[in-house]
């Protein structure tokens, strides 16, 4: 492939990997339904940011090291894990809380953005495939630059869609309907992925 076809390539598989059911976008739309576009906006940044530094770290090499050693994939696949059990847990448990004052609430912020996606290494192998599968060629410098700004802006752009379309005035009203229900129903899908991904090493 040349010219735009392997970033178009790129672009709709990474799409369909983002938009499927895992702990960030679950954990994004909750956020956005339960907080509001000004809490889940910073909140989905990090996530799409977050996402982005493993399509980095496949660039710069960190897929094949893991790969070399798997004691160090496993590792951080069982930290991984258990960060995102205890997430699940803790929206699980707040579940039938009422909703608190946008201003008093606690808020879920970039850096948590980046941390909820960093703790799941499986994409940087995904990266890594996909890149290897699209891109085969010796890849200089401006070209990891470009693949790496593809992936960012369409991370990025997904993000900020569910992100809007989530945080709507009827989406919101749903939710204060079923809060308990979401939020467990969430919480339960989060801590289900952290659990696959423990017994996946």
């Amino acid at each position: 492939m040349s010219g735009l076809a392997p970033y178009l390539t790129l672009v709709g598989t990474l799409t369909l990997a983002i938009l499927s059911p895992g702990p960030a976008i679950v954990s994004a739309i909750q956020t956005a339904m339960s907080r509001g576009r000004d809490q889940a906006m910073p909140y989905s940044l990090g996530l799409a940011f977050g996402a982005s530094l493993w399509c980095l770290c496949a660039l710069l090499g960190l897929a094949a090291l893991l790969r070399v050693y798997p004691g160090l994939y496993a590792g951080l696949t069982l930290l991984g894990g258990a960060y995102l059990v205890w997430i699940g847990w803790q929206m699980w448990r707040a579940a039938p809380e009422p909703l608190p004052d946008a201003a008093t609430g606690a808020r879920k912020t970039f850096a948590g953005g980046v941390l909820l996606n960093l703790a799941n290494p499986k994409p940087a192998l995904f990266y890594a495939a996909l890149i290897l599968s699209v891109f085969p060629e010796p890849l200089g410098a401006l070209r990891q630059a470009s693949i790496y700004a593809a992936a960012l802006t369409t991370e990025l752009f997904w993000y900020i869609a569910v992100t809007l379309a989530m945080s709507t005035n009827a989406m919101r009203a749903r939710y204060r309907r079923a809060k308990i229900w979401i939020d467990r129903a969430a919480g339960l899908a989060i801590i289900v992925l952290g659990v696959l991904l423990i017994l996946d090493r």
